[in-house]
């Protein structure tokens, strides 16, 4: 077998363990409290002030035995892992429906908003970071030091209600939430058709221009919020990284040989300057993908946010709970596995083990 070969295989067996390590830690410690405290999570109060107390226990006691609460935590873990894979994630008394349609739901809204940061995020980035680094001390490279100063000290959360302010309450340039004309477009009387579940791009695949832009409009804001701060993390270390690679030997001598600029920075400099950069674009993009239910519920995008935000209103909503924990690991997992084989592929000291 190639290396690379090797190092595929190795990151692809690395995704189950990794799914086993998340999962088991998430499972116990949502299940450390006794099984009378956990059986109490399946009924409603309101139910419960009804029943009289020998009532109440026989219903706990019910409960605990039919869903296992009292068994050992490892046993407990294969029996929810197993009604995962079948499918079945739970009911969820707070929303009162099954927990995974739910989530599915919900993740058209969620995963149009992370697609359009990551790809707004990478290549910006590192563009802007090589040309900084490259034009080192000159006045792009203050400009944008300044910028991404900005971006590392501003919280998504609060840059998000600056740019409301001034953008949809000052200028009215960008409307908020995920309503507006899409709201009529899911009825049963219309003959819009959800492709993707994205509707920028389901717009364009009904014909409908005026849906794409409108979704698009909505979605600069949030975009920005959610990807300034990682923006400004990832350029700073490809700026940093250029620096470092346009005074080493083989860049001198290759400007000595008369090769021209754009040649020396886009095949020598800046393919050296990528592994740190995606390095942090590792980590970036998962912060983003857990970071996204903060900007959806500063600018009303009904997404997995809701169901998260929810869960813990009233009753504590264990099913969704843990089915949103896992289906978050879900998300994140493949788009650093995605990464990580970029880095292997750039770089083939990783993939051949050196």
């Amino acid at each position: 077998m190639s290396s690379f070969g090797k190092f595929l295989l190795g990151r692809i067996l690395a995704i189950p363990v990794t799914l086993f390590i998340i999962t088991f830690g998430i499972f116990a410690i949502i299940t450390t409290a006794p099984p009378e405290e956990l059986a109490t999570l399946y009924f409603p109060p309101n139910i419960r002030s009804s029943m009289p107390p020998e009532m109440i226990q026989a219903k706990i006691d019910q409960i605990i035995e039919e869903h296992g609460l009292d068994d050992p935590l490892p046993v407990q873990y294969v029996h929810w892992i197993g009604n995962l894979i079948k499918g079945d994630w739970g009911w969820s008394p707070t929303f009162n429906g099954d927990v995974l349609p739910l989530l599915k739901q919900r993740t058209p809204v969620s995963a149009e908003l992370t697609f359009y940061s990551l790809i707004f995020l990478f290549p910006v980035a590192l563009v802007i970071g090589l040309i900084a680094g490259w034009l080192q001390g000159g006045r792009f490279d203050s400009t944008y030091r300044f910028t991404a100063f900005l971006g590392l000290s501003i919280p998504p959360f609060i840059l998000g209600l600056f740019l409301i302010s001034v953008f949809y309450v000052g200028l009215h340039w960008f409307p908020l939430g995920r309503t507006g004309i899409h709201g009529l477009l899911y009825s049963p009387t219309s003959d819009f058709v959800s492709y993707t579940g994205f509707l920028t791009i389901d717009g364009l695949l009904n014909g409908r221009l005026d849906v794409t832009v409108d979704a698009a409009r909505r979605l600069v804001l949030p975009v920005l919020t959610l990807s300034f701060l990682y923006w400004a993390t990832i350029s700073r270390v490809t700026r940093v990284a250029v620096i470092e690679e346009k005074n080493k030997d083989y860049i001198v001598f290759a400007k000595a040989r008369g090769l021209k600029q754009r040649t020396i920075v886009g095949r020598h400099a800046f393919r050296n300057a990528m592994l740190p950069s995606l390095t942090i674009g590792i980590l970036s993009a998962a912060s983003i993908i857990t970071g996204v239910f903060v900007v959806e519920r500063v600018f009303d995008l009904k997404g997995l946010s809701g169901l998260l935000v929810g869960s813990f209103v009233g009753v504590p909503d264990t099913p969704m709970t843990l089915g949103f924990a896992v289906y978050s690991t879900l998300l994140v997992i493949p788009i650093m596995f995605i990464l990580d084989l970029l880095r292997g592929v750039i770089d083939p000291r990783l993939r051949e083990g050196d």
